[in-house]
């Protein structure tokens, strides 16, 4: 039976440690769909397009990983999908915690759906896209932390940064 996963969030923008994970995924799931939150509370700076159109770009050479997009509940995204494990990246313990209790809630909605934690490789454990945005926008080097792809369009984006 071919085990399938998805890779739920909002990757505003993508990160080379969502890669990391997204590559790792891939090998451990026979199929990994990558799936967008539309989420316009968080006040995006890429539209969902663009997330999706930076991350196929990023997963192209990887043949088991998909694109999607998803509103509401990941759970009920996940079942009509037919996914069996939702795949979670854990930098630190603040992550942990939050990710813990979203686990739990998801168990309880979905118990047919196992949450699987990975932590990704330590060279990108401090990344966030939150942090990553606020650094470039101050003209801070991100360069290395996202992948070229995703740092061309921030830099058409954010001009000011570097």
């Amino acid at each position: 039976m071919a085990v399938k996963a998805l890779y739920p969030g909002t990757f505003d923008p993508p990160t080379n440690g969502h890669v990391d994970l997204i590559q790792r995924g891939a090998r451990l799931f026979d199929h990994l769909t990558v799936a967008v939150l539309l989420n316009p509370v968080k006040n995006p700076l890429f539209t969902v397009e663009e997330r999706v159109e930076m991350l196929r770009e990023v997963t192209a050479p990887l043949g088991n990983v998909s694109v999607g997009t998803f509103d509401g509940l990941m759970v009920e995204y996940a079942r009509r999908e037919g996914v069996s494990a939702v795949l979670r990246g854990i930098r630190a313990i603040s992550d942990y915690e939050y990710e813990f209790q979203m686990a739990l809630m998801n168990r309880r909605l979905a118990p047919e759906i196992e949450t699987v934690f990975l932590q990704p490789a330590g060279r990108f454990s401090f990344i966030s896209s939150r942090m990553l945005k606020e650094v470039f926008s101050l003209g801070g080097d991100v360069t290395g932390l996202v992948p070229p792809n995703v740092l061309k369009r921030l830099r058409a984006r954010l001009p000011n940064g570097k």
